[in-house]
């Protein structure tokens, strides 16, 4: 076993995901806070306090909804929750003891299991136990039972995990509009109405864009190689990339546009009468009106959400996604650390 299988191991163990699971609410909970601590310390003294109410609802309920998220996720979709770590302490302890009593390993082999039981090994450990016991194959079945290897998910499985992944990404942007709506509603009780479209467009944006039609790229993806037989996990995952970019980044944020501009905005935007004529004829020839008819075109362009830098930087979870489709596990724990900041910015109502 070379390093990077070693490394691949140590990740797969079931006990790590299952611990760095159940740690990401603290994880998320102390980002949360010293994302907060930062805007109120950045904030004008006069504005302190009302930087302190809207950062600290909007940042709290998305790291609420989104701490929460897999057990929506895993109702709606049926699906069985991961197991805690202390059934797989448990599940550990029983193989481990039929094992060393059936096969009386080597003392140091002995020595790594026992800690396997209720600890997470070491990428040096792993590969000790993985050399002395991978070569026989009831060493082999043990192996695999203890720390299981990544299964690709079939053709059968991957709408089912989509429809997850889906739910899962829309819990944190809707928690993060409540909250953008709580802190507008506590802060300008006036004008909270005002603010509340952009954060429905951004939220579509954020969840089209940067979630839900690259979940759709990749599975669709996926299901397309699956029926052609691929099985390599290398061309598997980049073609679950090239899904993604195919119709999330580029087709994601053309749709998110356009249900901004003819769904949310006739909704909420009734006040404004900015509806451009885009036929020339329509204005009179002359070089004063074409100019105006530009400079119309130009605003219309501009108000629309395009892909920026750190929307790119978001698309890291669409990696995890391709991981997770792939079967690699221990991705999914960090989903909500990743959605929980579309949901911020949807609950800020962010527009470029």
């Amino acid at each position: 076993m070379n390093n990077f299988q070693a490394v691949g191991k140590f990740l797969d163990q079931p006990l790590l995901v299952s611990k760095f699971q159940e740690n990401v609410p603290l994880i998320l909970g102390t980002l949360g806070t010293l994302y907060t601590a930062k805007e109120v310390y950045n904030a004008p003294d006069d504005k302190k306090k009302d930087t302190f109410i809207k950062t600290g609802l909007t940042m709290g309920a998305t790291v609420v909804s989104a701490v929460y998220a897999p057990k929506i996720a895993s109702a709606f979709a049926k699906k069985d929750p991961p197991p805690k770590s202390s059934e797989i302490i448990e599940k550990n302890t029983g193989l481990i003891d039929e094992f060393i009593k059936t096969n009386n390993p080597i003392e140091p082999v002995q020595k790594i299991l026992e800690k396997g039981k209720n600890k997470i090994l070491n990428i040096g450990e792993i590969k000790d136990i993985f050399e002395k016991l991978g070569k026989e194959e009831k060493g082999k079945n043990f192996l695999e039972e203890f720390i299981p290897s990544p299964k690709n998910t079939t053709a059968e499985d991957i709408f089912d995990d989509i429809k997850y992944l889906s739910i899962y990404g829309a819990v944190p942007v809707a928690g993060g509009i409540a909250g953008g709506v709580a802190a507008d509603v506590a802060t300008d009780k006036k004008h909270w109405k005002e603010k509340f479209p952009n954060k429905i467009k951004e939220g579509s944006y954020q969840y089209l864009a940067n979630i839900f039609m690259c979940n759709i790229g990749a599975g669709a993806a996926l299901h397309l190689m699956e029926k052609k037989g691929v099985t390599s996990k290398t061309t598997r995952a980049l073609g679950m990339i090239a899904g993604i970019v195919l119709t999330g980044v580029i087709g994601g944020s053309k749709i998110a546009n356009f249900i901004g501009k003819h769904i949310i905005d006739p909704i909420f935007d009734k006040k404004e009468k900015e509806k451009p004529n885009y036929d020339i004829k329509d204005y009179v020839q002359s070089a004063k009106n074409k100019k105006e008819y530009k400079k119309e075109i130009k605003k219309q362009k501009e108000k629309e959400r395009t892909p920026e830098l750190i929307d790119i930087g978001l698309h890291t979870d669409d990696i995890a996604t391709v991981s997770l489709l792939s079967g690699l596990k221990w991705i999914e724990p960090a989903l909500p650390l990743l959605y929980s900041v579309s949901g911020y910015r949807a609950g800020i109502g962010y527009r470029n």
